[in-house]
């Protein structure tokens, strides 16, 4: 509201909302806080796990940052803006969704203290960009390098990754798949790894130690006639993207029939056709036939009689994938069927996994899409193993594409924050607090192990500072020793994306919230009873998260 010679001008609509200065960008920041305090218990292999249930009773369990806010229910647009830092974080690298976010957190709460003491947000902003673009350079420098044949390094990397995901005894297992699986996708020459050609399969049932990886794919369907082979050696793979089935005419039409002979002559006319795609199936010398779209009664019943295997229906994705596991062609019409087009695969076989019955294309030769199948004793279980297998296949494809690592353990973060704080030193202006402020920010990675561990963070601090000003910038916090340990050596390391992803995604989402002087909220048309943001912005339903 505006006033003009002592009349009012309204200017925003009745209802609206406005919160300007330091309390908007306090209510932001205590947003921000209170969504990265939801997430900084589940941090490293002793972090927690959140129950999150939905309002149709759904539960999800998991320590996993990404998936933890994707689930959460959140109305403070300051704290939208903290999901989508582990949302960019999960799809860019796959792992470091609760480091990104807890760095943001606390750049947040290290600019308040800042505000406080009258610093301008944009000199703040200013000096976390500076501080960001140093981190950047201290992190090359310290990054050891990594091949593709060392297979002892990826696997390492994995492992980091499944820690504290469900994957327990059984983590060696799955890590060995994981480094596998990715290799058998990255094509030579080619930079960037595509880990959609590696298919996660989840089923509930045996244990953990049952996860298997398939040289090929697994397709969750069922033969389309009992009649049909369960199993079919050296297989010639037809995949087709059209129907099996008399095509219906666009046009409305109608057919009189005024003598039984005609309507025989109609019906043999039909099952001419069907048998004769089928002919043309068998005459490429296919004997299994993946179709993405539906298959006729008559024409599963000929496929039958030929020996040939039928499945219908395939998704779109499954087909592109068998493609590139057998070296076949996806063809839009049967006309088109030669033997050349045929992918080829050891074995397709059916069988029952979980009371379900599957389709596995086995077998392939150098296959360019494989399949992993999780098998665990709940649902809970496989869902979190599924998403520590998509970190794992996720950071080991980075590493393969960058090609470098970097210690794990909090130790990159104590050694950013030691040369943060030198080069702090050579700037001038009120920029050197902003940069001081982000080493202090950085130190959350550590001091958040060592909480969730039951360790004292003051403790675990000075000795890790002390290691690293002797010059062992690999030394890291080992949470089941509770000492300062060499993370290299320890085999604790991260690809080197995943710790500059987390930098310039927290960075960039606290420097914006801190820009923010002015929230204006439109009324809403209807709000249900006990919705809505409240008036202080920042709670969300999670008074129960602490003091950050």
């Amino acid at each position: 509201m505006a006033q003009l010679g002592g009349t009012p001008i309204l200017v925003l609509r009745e209802g609206s909302e406005r919160t300007r200065g330091r309390d908007a960008q306090s209510r932001n920041i205590m947003a921000a806080k209170t969504i990265a305090n939801a997430v900084k218990s589940t941090l490293g292999p002793k972090g927690m796990d959140k129950m999150l249930v939905d309002s149709m009773g759904d539960v999800v369990i998991t320590n996993d940052g990404a998936t933890i806010l994707k689930e959460m229910d959140i109305e403070h647009p300051a704290a939208k803006m903290m999901v989508e830092i582990a949302k960019t974080q999960d799809e860019e690298v796959g792992d470091g969704t609760t480091t990104a976010v807890i760095i943001a957190g606390e750049l947040l709460k290290r600019a308040e203290d800042l505000l406080e003491q009258e610093v301008h947000p944009t000199l703040i902003a200013a000096g976390y960009r500076l501080a960001a673009e140093k981190a950047y350079k201290i992190l090359n420098g310290m990054a050891g390098d990594i091949s593709p044949k060392d297979t002892d390094a990826l696997r390492k990397i994995a492992i980091t990754s499944m820690t504290g995901k469900g994957a327990g005894t059984a983590r060696e297992l799955l890590t060995d798949l994981a480094v596998n699986a990715v290799r058998m996708v990255a094509e030579k020459g080619v930079k960037e790894i595509d880990i959609d050609n590696i298919k996660v399969e989840k089923k509930m049932g045996g244990s953990t130690e049952d996860t298997t990886l398939i040289m090929g794919m697994i397709i969750d369907k069922e033969r389309v006639h009992p009649g049909m082979p369960k199993t079919v050696k050296n297989a010639k793979i037809a995949l087709i993207n059209s129907a099996i089935e008399i095509e219906k005419t666009e046009v409305d039409a109608k057919i009189e029939i005024t003598a039984p002979e005609q309507l025989k002559a109609f019906l043999e006319e039909e099952e001419k056709m069907l048998k004769e795609m089928v002919e043309k199936v068998k005459a490429s010398g296919a004997n299994v036939l993946f179709c993405q779209k539906g298959i006729d009664d008559l024409a599963q019943h000929y496929l039958s009689k030929e020996g040939i295997v039928a499945v219908r229906r395939v998704k779109e994705s499954d087909m592109k994938k068998l493609a590139s596991a057998t070296s076949g062609k996806i063809l839009t019409s049967l006309e088109e069927v030669r033997p050349d087009d045929l992918g080829k695969a050891g074995q397709v076989e059916e069988r029952k996994i979980g009371g379900e019955e599957m389709i596995f294309v086995e077998d392939c030769q150098n296959p360019k899409a494989v399949s992993i199948l999780l098998r665990g004793g709940t649902e809970h279980v496989v869902d979190e193993l599924e998403r520590g297998m998509h970190d794992a296949l996720k950071v080991i494809a980075v590493a393969l594409e960058d090609g470098k690592y970097v210690a794990g353990g909090g130790a990159a973060e104590i050694e950013l924050a030691l040369k943060l704080r030198d080069y702090a030193a050579s700037v001038g202006g009120r920029e050197q607090l902003a940069i001081q402020a982000f080493a202090d920010a950085v130190e959350v990675v550590p001091r958040a192990l060592a909480e969730n561990a039951g360790l004292d963070p003051i403790d675990m601090l000075v000795a890790l500072r002390s290691a690293h000003e002797r010059g062992e910038k690999n030394a890291g916090l080992d949470v089941f020793k509770g000492e300062p340990t060499d993370m290299v050596k320890a085999g604790v390391i991260e690809p080197l994306r995943v710790k500059t992803q987390a930098i310039s995604s927290g960075t960039e989402s606290a420097t914006m919230i801190l820009r923010i002087d002015d929230v204006i909220a439109s009324s809403r048309a209807s709000m249900p009873a006990g919705g809505g943001m409240p008036p202080g912005g920042g709670g969300m339903g999670m008074e129960g998260m602490g003091d950050y």
